[in-house]
């Protein structure tokens, strides 16, 4: 069977939900169209590894579809007036669940506390499913919850790039309308590097394809990435990208290297250097800087980046954005020590609350605790960043 290959005579076993999603889908339904990565070599990337892909039939993904229909509705009939269900209520009603369909009640639960507003269709690149399949599961879903805003993916420009835009406007008609795409640089060198299996012209052909067809699109771009050797052509190449194609979204995703994942060994043995916070700072406000003509809305919503308060929309907030980063660069090393303790420990969100004399304090004695100091600190950051990944 080839990575992409429906798979034959295959049962259905129950409701299925993957690993991963976007932070921006937290409230968002996961329904899963396929398994795992087809690409799967990403360097940077832990996720997936060693699993192999697989497309879900339709039939078994609509299954999915409804079930989770039929406990949405069946939670709506105990709803009060404001929508509130009583937590006695819900345990009741879930006892009642048979246990091959306890993973689909849990589902709906959590997408009835969210607000049934979004729905993100899993795996990492869901969009290789042949097009009418794909639109038939979107037509299935829109029929099912014609309330839902959003629907969103996320698909490789590889990917995008060899769809028809005929076949993208009918997915988009069918709901799909939103794609995350994991650009992650705009550099070929990088690309090629980490093994990304795209290039910077496709990531752009992909992206304007997206918008043609009418969807938004979300754009990550990983900061870090070109290790030191590559930071600045990393910086440059990738903002020139986005430039072109101008997304809905940019979301920033700080490298990170966890044991798991393929970089490791090369970081390990030092053929990559990782940029240390400070110089990843520098390179984002490099990239930032040579953001033009775009009307994208930057976002920092991942709990590795540094700086989570660089948000905004441009050209308005680009000052806003480059002053915040300059502030940090500008600070002395012992207080850019604090910060980047107390950020990536949750004591800080933002810069400012620094200046609350309780979080500062409990920082401070942290550092000394654990003797953390300029010196040291990036290393400690690096332990610290494993356990998010």
């Amino acid at each position: 069977m080839t990575s992409t290959e429906k798979p034959k005579h295959e049962t259905y076993t129950g409701f299925e939900q993957g690993p991963i999603r976007p932070p921006s889908e937290a409230d968002s339904l996961l329904i899963r169209v396929s398994r795992n990565c087809p690409w799967n070599h990403c360097t940077f990337c832990p996720v997936y590894k060693g699993a192999r892909f697989s497309l879900r039939p339709a039939d078994h993904v609509k299954q999915d579809i409804d079930l989770v229909h039929k406990y949405v509705e069946l939670l709506r009939t105990h709803a009060d007036a404001s929508g509130t269900i009583p937590r006695e209520t819900v345990q009741r009603a879930s006892a009642s669940v048979p246990p091959d369909e306890t993973d689909a009640f849990h589902a709906a639960l959590r997408w009835y506390a969210g607000g049934l507003r979004s729905v993100f269709i899993q795996d990492a690149n869901s969009l290789v499913i042949k097009p009418a399949a794909l639109t038939e599961i979107l037509k299935h879903l829109k029929k099912r919850f014609p309330w839902t805003e959003r629907v969103t993916s996320y698909a490789r420009s590889h990917t995008i790039a060899r769809i028809s835009d005929a076949d993208l406007k009918a997915m988009r008609k069918a709901g799909l309308n939103r794609i995350h795409i994991g650009m992650e640089s705009g550099s070929d060198e990088v690309l090629k590097r980490v093994r990304k299996g795209t290039t910077k012209e496709m990531h752009i052909k992909a992206g304007v394809k997206v918008k043609a067809a009418g969807m938004e699109l979300s754009e990550y771009v990983m900061p870090g990435l070109g290790g030191t050797e590559l930071s600045e052509i990393h910086a440059l190449e990738t903002a020139d990208a986005v430039n072109r194609i101008n997304p809905e979204f940019i979301r920033l995703r700080t490298l990170a290297i966890p044991d798991r994942a393929p970089l490791y060994e090369e970081y390990r043995k030092g053929r990559f250097q990782k940029p240390t916070d400070l110089m990843m700072a520098r390179e984002i406000l490099l990239f930032i800087e040579n953001l033009e003509g775009i009307s994208s809305t930057l976002k920092s919503d991942h709990i590795l980046n540094l700086f989570q308060e660089i948000e905004g929309a441009f050209p308005e907030d680009k000052d806003k954005m480059t002053d915040l980063l300059r502030s940090f660069l500008e600070m002395d090393p012992e207080r850019q020590c604090l910060y980047q303790v107390g950020r990536r420990l949750g004591y800080f969100s933002r810069l400012a609350d620094m200046e609350s004399p309780h979080r500062f304090k409990k920082v401070q004695k942290v550092c000394r605790e654990n003797h953390i100091t300029p010196d040291n600190v990036d290393s400690v950051i690096e332990e610290i960043m494993k356990r998010f990944i």
